[in-house]
């Protein structure tokens, strides 16, 4: 039988235990792994029997690895068996091993208590869904754009929102620096895509002509060794070319999309732009009415539950980088920074996120909420059809832990519709409207 002991607020001793049995099959495990570290007088190398083995060097030798053998499963079976939710990596102890078996305990830390009043009826600020002119010409603008053909000027000098073609190298103390060289780069002018005022110095230049062009690296640029220097580059210009971008008619909608005129197209960008305001709306209403709950809940979150969040977003950010095509080595060198300091940005989001999550495990426990089959089945479906799996193969590498978790967001998903459906919305103050605009 296993046992808990509260050792102090979130935080218990489990005591545990594995049989003689059990731990006789460690020994062997662990005996069979390292027989062949043994050379014996009088057998060759791997072959000296146990009994010798032990005689000579004490059954210790061997209790290591028989413990990592045998504790995985005895521990899981203890945080089951207790019933523990625990949120830490466990600190495990051997207590004792002997003729019995072996006894281990772990301290873990659990999931805190939650105290949640008033989660009906939260106010939020809305989010204003409407949609001018301006941006859906600014829509159609970039699809014309998308259109465009790239054309090569002869007849003119360079200008603001050109493409010129440039080969370049760049100089610090008269010295070329590593990354300051390319040859036939197309640069959109007025793009922002290098250093501060370096595309306003290819202005009214031909192709064929060179130019020095003279900047300073902003202070927080990613390589240290440039930051806040003045930097001179040699430039010469290969080529001038425009962007031809094609009319809006009725010719340019029915060449490129599934309407006939343009007033049916700008008509369907603006139902697309307002749906897509209005989702957005929704996912910020979601995102405050989580963050307020957060705040009244009355919880004492054990440290490493941040932690594991944080460490988890991280994660997620190196896999998006890499899926990308960049290493998260590369993008900590090329930004300065270091894991460490990435973590910290992603802190205070993982606090929220974490208080938000359970405040609202603890809103369906309090509502009653429970998750049938076809729900559970509606929900490995969608999962399924979203990662381009086979559902029926999901379901047969699922185990009933999967299971169970899927569940539970099930039901925190049931607490935030809940939320949602009896929020309040409440007007922007003007003093709030105004440090808005300020913002932008």
């Amino acid at each position: 039988m296993s046992s808990v002991e509260v050792l102090e607020k979130n935080k218990v001793k489990i005591t545990f235990s594995v049989d003689a049995e059990r731990f006789e099959e460690g020994m062997k495990h662990s005996y069979n792994k390292n027989k062949n570290v043994f050379a014996l007088q009088g057998f060759r190398k791997g072959k000296a029997p146990r009994k010798i083995i032990e005689m000579m060097y004490g059954k210790e030798v061997f209790y290591e690895d028989a413990v990592n053998f045998v504790l995985p499963e005895a521990y899981e079976k203890a945080v089951k068996e207790t019933g523990t939710k625990v949120v830490s990596k466990p600190e495990i102890d051997v207590e004792s091993i002997d003729s019995d078996g072996a006894v281990f305990t772990a301290e873990v830390y659990v999931k805190p208590d939650v105290s949640i009043e008033g989660y009906k009826g939260l106010k939020y600020i809305p989010s204003d869904t409407s949609v001018s002119d301006d941006e859906v010409n600014a829509f159609i603008d970039g699809e014309r754009r998308k259109q465009s053909r790239v054309i090569t000027v002869t007849d003119r000098k360079s200008r603001m929102g050109d493409i010129v073609n440039i080969d370049f190298k760049g100089y610090t103390d008269d010295e070329p620096f590593e990354g300051g060289e390319g040859t036939g780069y197309d640069l959109e002018l007025g793009s922002h895509s290098f250093i501060d005022n370096f595309e306003d110095q290819l202005e009214n230049l031909s192709a064929g002509d060179e130019a020095v062009v003279n900047v300073t690296f902003p202070e927080e640029y990613g390589v240290s060794e440039l930051a806040g220097k003045p930097a001179k580059f040699e430039v010469k210009i290969n080529a001038v070319k425009m962007r031809e971008i094609p009319e809006l008619d009725d010719e340019f909608v029915s060449d490129t999309t599934e309407f006939d005129s343009v007033d049916e197209y700008i008509k369907d960008v603006k139902e697309k732009l307002i749906k897509n305001k209005t989702l957005e709306a929704d996912s910020r209403k979601r995102e405050q009415l989580i963050e307020e709950l957060g705040k009244i809940a009355e919880i004492d979150v054990p440290e490493c539950m941040f932690e594991n969040e944080t460490d988890k977003m991280f994660e997620n950010f190196s896999n998006s980088l890499r899926y990308r095509g960049m290493p998260v080595e590369q993008y900590l060198s090329m930004l300065n920074q270091t894991e460490d300091s990435v973590k910290d940005g992603f802190r205070p989001q993982a606090e929220k996120q974490v208080r938000g999550r359970l405040a609202l495990e603890k809103i369906g426990e309090l509502e009653g909420f429970e998750v049938t089959e076809e729900e559970l089945d509606k929900e490995i479906e969608r999962i399924a059809g979203e990662n381009g799996f086979d559902k029926a193969k999901l379901e047969e590498i699922m185990g009933i832990d999967e299971k169970e978790s899927l569940k539970d967001d099930i039901k925190v998903q049931k607490a935030l519709d809940l939320v949602v459906s009896e929020a309040v919305a409440e007007e922007k103050s003007e003093e709030t409207s105004e440090e808005k605009k300020e913002e932008a």
